[in-house]
């Protein structure tokens, strides 16, 4: 009887083990599916601000619980921090010059993809009190006028223009944007300013736009790209998908943007 009583208590303390080790290796929480969430970063040209934030709306809807967040600067400085190690998932830029200085380093994954093309407008202020009417009245001493710095697309895209015509501008700044260029244009701090259809389309109402023949030596064309080190590879191929597909190219072309 004694032996019985020792065997059932080992039986008993060995269950008691058991479930008691079950129980430890739980979780004590779930942990998130892929899909479940997770923050997009994107870096964009600045002229890509408007359409780029609507995509991401829809980027958003569209992946619940994901949230994508935006880097809005001149290509070029977003091309110097790319390349300095700030951290993103996707390099979209207003030109092929910043894009191919990290794709030399491998910094992007794959082929950069092109997905939209722009040109320049001069931006004048509602009723253009500066009477311009193309290119050759910029130069003239009494336009206060403003442009992108050369190594920014936009400022890029206006030297080309100014050589096109035989001129030379004296503006009273070089900015390290086009969206700068526009804001000092729509605050009455410049008579001019050299932006991309789609920003002067994009301000309707608080600037004019003045089209001239030139524009057409300078077409900026837009990559876009995932960055080899994103972590989030499968959302920044599908915010890329969603970018060049068509929703995000009527997006674009609602905007200004012409075809690649």
């Amino acid at each position: 009887m004694n032996r019985r009583l020792v065997v059932c208590a080992a039986l008993t303390l060995l269950a008691a083990t058991a479930c008691s080790s079950s129980s430890d290796s739980t979780p004590t929480s779930a942990t998130p599916s892929a899909s479940g969430g997770g923050t997009l970063t994107v870096f964009a040209a600045a002229s890509l601000k408007n359409t780029f934030t609507a995509l991401g709306t829809q980027f958003e809807a569209a992946h619940p619980g994901v949230k994508v967040t935006f880097n809005f600067a001149g290509s070029s400085d977003l091309a110097t921090q790319i390349q300095q190690g700030a951290p993103a998932d996707v390099f979209a830029s207003a030109d092929t010059k910043n894009m191919d200085k990290v794709t030399a380093e491998k910094l992007i994954a794959g082929t950069p993809v092109l997905f939209a093309s722009n040109t320049l407008e001069i931006a004048v202020p509602p009723g253009n009190p500066a009477k311009i009417t193309g290119l050759k009245d910029l130069t003239n001493p009494a336009v206060k006028l403003v442009v992108c710095a050369p190594a920014v697309p936009c400022g890029s895209a206006a030297d080309k223009v100014e050589a096109a015509a035989g001129l030379t501008f004296t503006p009273v700044s070089e900015e390290q944007s086009v969206t700068d260029v526009l804001g000092k244009v729509t605050t009455g701090q410049a008579d001019a300013g050299l932006v991309y259809v789609t920003d002067v389309q994009g301000a309707a109402g608080k600037v004019e736009g003045v089209t001239f023949p030139e524009s057409s030596v300078a077409v900026n064309k837009y990559p876009i790209g995932a960055l080899a080190a994103a972590k989030n590879g499968t959302l920044a191929t599908d915010f890329i998908a969603l970018v060049t597909g068509a929703d995000g190219q009527k997006v674009l072309a609602d905007a200004g943007f012409a075809k690649p």
